[in-house]
């Protein structure tokens, strides 16, 4: 089945398959970077999509920041290996340690939620932090698929995240939903 666009969205309670306008294709790939990247993949091949959009929730890094935002790059967060690599960065491998699309905004993406401050995530220009883009990413980039990113800020990246994030994880939806109306 061809499709021209795919929404991959971490859980349902970030994004209601019903509230999609007919042919969107939506699939849920659970939270962390190993679920996005099998996910992805599994997607790819059954839906051969020309367009990826990747929606979901993020902590900001940026206390300014708020709302629904266009992510720009993304880097890996939480690959440490040094000092075979700098942070970031994969070693021995010749994937790229960064993806970029439209936005303007840097996301870190990494498989913990980060709950604390981190002066590594400041001295990179990230703006917010998630679970799955980089996977995801990564897997369009593969493909030759052009990727999107929106992100609903949920949360400050701090101590009171975890009940932040579940008080707010459902807000973002009508946000997404007036942009990918514009998008479609």
């Amino acid at each position: 089945m061809k499709t021209d666009l795919l929404i991959i969205t971490a859980l349902e309670s970030e994004l209601k398959r019903e509230s999609l306008p007919a042919g969107v294709n939506l699939v849920y790939s659970g939270i962390g970077k190993i679920n996005a990247a099998v996910t992805a993949l599994q997607a790819i091949e059954q839906f051969k999509p020309s367009r990826i959009i990747n929606f979901g929730t993020a902590g900001k890094i940026k206390p300014q920041l708020d709302g629904l935002l266009e992510i720009g790059r993304v880097v890996q967060r939480d690959m440490m290996a040094e000092p075979l690599a700098p942070r970031g960065s994969t070693p021995f491998c010749p994937k790229p340690s960064e993806y970029l699309s439209s936005g303007k905004f840097v996301c870190g993406t990494g498989d913990s939620f980060v709950t604390t401050a981190d002066p590594w995530l400041h001295q990179q220009g990230i703006d917010l932090v998630d679970m799955e883009l980089f996977a995801i990413a990564s897997v369009a980039h593969q493909y030759h698929i052009p990727w999107h990113s929106f992100k609903y800020i949920t949360d400050d990246a701090n101590e009171s995240s975890g009940d932040d994030w579940v008080e707010r994880v459902h807000h973002g939806q009508e946000l997404f939903l007036k942009t990918l109306k514009i998008l479609l």
